[in-house]
């Protein structure tokens, strides 16, 4: 049976507002959750963009049960290693062992903020295949020296490690990203229900380990509003991740995604309140293999209808699946 997690997208719903969320979709029975990392939104009128390691720290005070993930960390550019290693640890201990550190390569809207420019995807996987490396030596415990192609590393130590170490979780998006997460890995994150990248993770070293897709939904009981709000606010969901990662700010996903319509929108994501369609919608994921699913309720302010209304009539039907 796939597990169905909840997202707080910290790009559209303020702090507070994402813990106290969260502590609604535990009490609902999401199986668990996962946590986006952003210096900026996607699109401005999203508005937002809070530091998602402070709003996971409240998480794991706030709630008892959830599993909480970073979906996704960047471990390159604007977050040194040895830093997303302190915190992975730290958030291990707060939450008494229920996180897990989803990294992946990053997008430029995100990593361009610390001016140190923005490497070819080749060279962004490089970095992001050495900084797992120091991540693992640092969970290792002990002091690390690192001397890379990418990243230097002097002395560093983790002073409070968690006797159950937070399993690290890499985004794929093709076969070389795929060979990482085989190797190094302990479960894969991709945001497209394709089967070829399951199987190219299982060929690498991937077999029977968790797998975790993520899907935009937009519930409402007017479908209408609905698809006005799924096109105001996700309408670059549909980018691919080619151009999604390298696109520098709002202003290029405002150009990028203009003659996206609300029809092109409506056919991509599930909107309104029929159940039918949302099962429909996370189906692809099973079929391909994925374990677990995490859904993104579109628009800060509907959260808490869409929580009350998956409680009671889409999680018993997605039990089904």
């Amino acid at each position: 049976m796939v597990q169905i997690g909840y997202t707080m997208m910290t790009e559209q719903t303020g702090p507070r507002a994402l813990v106290s969320d969260l502590v609604a979709a535990e009490g609902a029975g999401f199986d668990f959750s996962v946590t986006s990392d952003h210096y900026f939104p996607w699109l401005a009128s999203q508005g937002h963009a809070s530091y998602a390691w402070s709003v996971l720290g409240a998480a794991a005070q706030a709630t008892s049960r959830i599993p909480l993930m970073t979906y996704v960390t960047c471990p390159t550019v604007r977050y040194h290693p040895v830093v997303v290693a302190q915190k992975a640890a730290t958030m291990q201990l707060l939450s008494e062992g229920r996180f897990r550190l989803g990294l992946g390569s990053g997008e430029n809207l995100n990593e361009h903020v610390v001016g140190a420019g923005w490497p070819s995807p080749q060279v962004r996987l490089e970095m992001l295949d050495e900084a797992v490396d120091i991540i693992r030596a640092l969970f290792a415990g002990g002091n690390v020296n690192h001397q890379g192609a990418h990243f230097d590393v002097a002395n560093a130590r983790l002073w409070d490690l968690p006797d159950e170490l937070p399993p690290i979780g890499i985004a794929v998006s093709g076969e070389r990203s795929c060979a990482l997460a085989g190797r190094s890995a302990d479960l894969v994150i991709a945001t497209e229900p394709k089967a070829e990248l399951i199987d190219s993770f299982d060929r690498h070293g991937g077999a029977g380990k968790p797998r975790v897709g993520q899907l935009p939904v937009c519930y409402d009981t007017d479908r209408d509003a609905a698809v006005a709000r799924a096109h105001d606010q996700f309408r670059w969901f549909g980018g691919g991740w080619p151009v999604n990662s390298e696109l520098p700010g709002p202003s290029g996903f405002e150009g990028a995604t203009q003659f996206v319509t609300p029809q092109d929108v409506a056919e991509a994501i599930p909107c309104g309140d029929d159940v039918d369609a949302f099962v429909d919608a996370v189906r692809p994921f099973v079929d391909a293999g994925f374990t677990e699913v995490a859904l993104v309720q579109i628009g800060g302010e509907h959260q808490l209808p869409f929580i009350r209304w998956a409680e009671t009539k889409l999680l018993p039907a997605l039990r089904e699946l």
